[in-house]
């Protein structure tokens, strides 16, 4: 497995991390061993994923860089956006999807790197999305105070709600019978059989980062050194430990045929790796941790799938499909749900391809490599001293 973290300082680290048996033959060692460093980016990191093969970063350069796990090389940059990349996920590994300050979510073919669709899916910023384990959905938040639900399967939208907040963070349960979206400190659970709030968990700082330890275990993470787990169902918190010196960027959690563990990175660059108990009221055991001297923004795990490891439960629920009476029922009962009709936004979309009659990269295009990107911006640069 490698341990993937992006920064301020515009480089992506990799850590290796082999377990190993102590000499009792009892315990394990883990040690995360440094394996490389990406500088492609020309801005700090702001999103990062894995797959399989690859892992794509984020930033605030307004490009989505592709790393190559297998081959350790860059594999291109794709340039669509127009504003700083807020969030990237994978779906399996046919699928990315990103989102970014210009209020676009895109859907990218991993195999072929090219733009499948790009949909305007916010007025204002798209601050997070998430994919449903089934691939049918996602859910996306943004400055425009909206949370929307996406049909991936046709791509477009099929309902707003009116959250009255700009929410940050917006995340599937494993099994994705529920959701949680944060607004603030506040993080409010919704089921999806209803797609309304069930209950409402308050952490004591602004939520930075989340992850669901199982179906019904919630990790929260703040901006605080503390990190705290609560039950989605009772809401309650069972438990919490300090796990840095500075404020949690980001959490990933995976589990092995020994340990559940979850893996942290703060701002004090510190990256960690956490021994889970059974029993979510007993605090982890820390596994191994290592100093990047950076000022981390971004985590992921990249688990060779040839190791036995899995992120979450398998089984997914099916997304029911919204029925009429429910979409009016819905918008009775809060007055801030509204469904909507293809006819009121049609999403703006744009097929991408590897290759066209111009050249020059844009930010239309799709994968571009890093060299022919950082002439692109130079020749730019230089276009805009001559107007001065």
């Amino acid at each position: 497995m490698e341990l993937v973290a992006g920064c301020y300082e515009q480089v992506l680290f990799g850590f290796a991390v082999h377990p190993e048996p102590e000499a009792d033959g009892h315990h394990e060692k883990w040690a995360p061993v440094a394996d490389f460093t990406h500088h492609a980016h020309t801005a700090s990191l702001s999103a990062v994923a894995v797959n399989s093969r690859f892992v794509v970063t984020g930033s605030k350069d307004e490009t989505i860089h592709i790393y190559d796990m297998k081959k350790k090389v860059d594999h291109g940059a794709l340039m669509h956006h127009n504003g700083t990349i807020t969030c990237l996920k994978f779906h399996g590994n046919r699928h990315l999807i990103s989102g970014a300050e210009d209020g676009l979510i895109c859907v990218w073919d991993a195999k072929r790197w090219e733009c499948l669709k790009s949909i305007r899916a916010h007025k204002g910023h798209v601050t997070f999305l998430s994919i449903h384990p089934s691939g049918k959905l996602a859910l996306s938040v943004g400055t425009d105070k909206t949370l929307r639900t996406w049909n991936l399967v046709e791509g477009r939208s099929a309902f707003i709600k009116n959250i009255k907040q700009n929410a940050h963070i917006v995340e599937w349960s494993p099994k994705g019978e529920k959701y949680v979206v944060v607004i603030l400190n506040r993080i409010d659970v919704y089921h999806l059989d209803t797609a309304s709030v069930s209950g409402t968990i308050t952490n004591e700082r602004r939520v930075s980062s989340v992850t669901f330890l199982s179906e019904s275990i919630l990790a929260v993470a703040g901006d605080e050194e503390v990190v705290r787990f609560f039950d989605c169902d009772s809401l309650t918190c069972l438990s919490e430990f300090k796990a840095h010196e500075n404020r949690v960027k980001g959490m990933f959690s995976f589990e092995t045929p020994e340990h559940h563990v979850l893996v942290t990175a703060s701002s004090d660059g510190f990256i960690k790796m956490w021994k889970l108990k059974q029993d979510k009221k007993v605090s982890p055991s820390l596994l191994c941790e290592v100093n990047t001297n950076a000022r981390l923004t971004c985590l992921g795990v990249w688990l060779d799938r040839g190791t036995d490891t899995k992120e979450s439960p398998p089984a997914a629920a099916e997304p029911a499909p919204v029925s009429k009476e429910q979409s009016r029922s819905n918008k009775e009962e809060s007055g801030h749900a509204i469904q909507e009709e293809e006819r009121q936004t049609k999403p703006d979309a744009e097929k991408c391809s590897l290759t066209g009659d111009n050249n020059k990269p844009t930010k239309g295009n799709s994968l571009v490599s890093a060299k022919k990107r950082k002439t692109v911006e130079m020749s730019e640069k230089k276009r805009k001293k001559k107007k001065i």
